[in-house]
């Protein structure tokens, strides 16, 4: 497979809102030893890719500072970090029988070797994405998906939004049988987590908007609660008994909220901050009923090989909402900012 020297882009030079998104014309990049190139067959959407733009991650003891999601941004970044294509060509020391397979990129750099190891930067945001034709990414984390039945779309829909879903299950400890509270549940994350959560034999109750209260269940929530009337009370009624484990990421004062809600020895996974970061709460809800608070970033390899195994037998079925060209990247951004959709937003070169 031959790749072209050139290819189209879409990358931000600067912090700030869609205006950023410029396209551009470069040369496409050379894998280096241990590396892929990928040709981009769809590349998702991701809040991240919003906050990384707007640099709205701050940094430790500055919250308001302009920062991607682990440091100062190198301008000019191409965005984008989930990715499905093809192999395109391999760099010195990988096997060249991977040029062809059909693949989804691992988007994490990790802090350690091992399955265990923690993510420290991000594709799009550390290091170029996929807002591009070609991306090149280290082989290891490269996964053969040629045998899959998804769609590149759905392929590419998996990496950080069902990753980090399956990370906060994993590290919730999700069991068959427990009753599992998600928030934010028509986002792409929160649709992760019905889907996954189901499958695993949860009882699920979702937190969505009215207007999308059918898509959700049509993901696998046995009951939908209405976020615009008095959700502590609606979940009192639905889970009389209580809440094993409550996946968030929307934070704020649900944490407050929601903690009295779990049942001795729940655990409440937190995600993401969409309903705000500075959170207080009564902290004898932990250490008198033994209930955890728990952080969850992204995935692990070893939660993203499970990942993988599921896509390769389609036992997930991720949910697309719309799909834009490649130069539409800003318009993309826009509607996902928006969020009167259901499910994921995908690019395609």
């Amino acid at each position: 497979m031959t790749a072209p020297e050139t290819m189209q882009v879409v990358r931000i030079t600067r912090h700030g809102g869609p205006d950023v998104l410029e396209r551009a014309r470069v040369a496409v990049p050379t894998p280096r030893t241990g590396e892929v190139l990928v040709r981009v067959g769809a590349a998702a959407l991701n809040n991240t890719d919003l906050w990384t733009r707007e640099g709205a991650y701050g940094r430790p003891g500055d919250p308001t500072a302009l920062s991607g999601w682990r440091g100062p941004i190198d301008f000019p970044r191409v965005q984008g970090a989930d990715v499905a294509g093809r192999v395109a060509s391999v760099g010195p020391g990988v096997d060249e029988s991977l040029v062809g397979r059909r693949v989804v990129v691992d988007p994490a750099s990790y802090d350690a070797d091992g399955p265990d190891a923690n993510p420290v930067g991000l594709m799009g945001s550390e290091r170029d994405g996929g807002y591009a034709e070609y991306v090149t990414a280290p082989a290891a984390q490269v996964h053969d998906a040629t045998k899959s039945p998804l769609r590149d779309d759905q392929l590419a829909a998996l990496p950080t939004a069902y990753g980090t879903a399956l990370g906060m299950i994993e590290r919730g400890r999700v069991r068959e049988g427990e009753t599992v509270l998600v928030s934010g549940a028509s986002g792409g994350v929160g649709v992760a987590l019905v889907q996954l959560a189901r499958a695993r034999g949860a009882r699920v109750l979702a937190i969505s908007g009215a207007a999308k209260a059918d898509p959700v269940r049509d993901a696998g929530a046995h009951d939908v609660i209405d976020r615009a009337q008095d959700v502590v009370a609606q979940l009192r009624a639905a889970a009389p008994g209580g809440i094993d484990v409550a996946l968030d990421v929307v934070a704020g004062d649900l944490v407050r909220e929601g903690l009295p809600l779990l049942r001795d020895g729940g655990r409440w996974v937190v995600a993401g901050a969409l309903g705000g970061y500075d959170v207080a709460f009564d902290v004898r809800r932990l250490y008198l009923h033994n209930t955890q608070l728990i952080g969850s970033s992204m995935h692990t390899p070893a939660h993203f090989a499970l990942l993988m195994d599921l896509a390769r037998r389609g036992a997930i079925d991720p949910v697309i909402a719309a799909t834009f060209p490649l130069h539409q990247a800003a318009r993309a951004q826009e509607e996902l900012a928006r969020r009167h959709h259901v499910g994921k937003i995908v690019l395609r070169p």
